[in-house]
């Protein structure tokens, strides 16, 4: 069970995980709707893969959050 200060902690992070996530996105359909060289084409690799890695720990901090409750 979390503390109150380590809630308010874990939403703070989650809702910068969330602006960092629609961001990354935002740049990656820009890029994509783009003609890119090859080096390009691996920055958008990087921003997909940390995009990705976001979106786990939005999960895992969304899970602690929201623990699951027996049926």
């Amino acid at each position: 069970m979390l503390t109150e200060t380590e809630t308010a902690d874990a939403r703070a992070t989650l809702n910068e995980l969330h602006v960092e996530h629609r961001d990354l996105n935002l740049i990656i359909e820009h890029l994509a709707a783009t003609p890119l060289p090859n080096q390009d084409q691996l920055l958008v690799q990087r921003l997909k893969k940390r995009k990705l890695a976001i979106k786990d720990k939005i999960y895992q901090l969304e899970k602690m959050l929201v623990p699951d409750i027996p049926a």
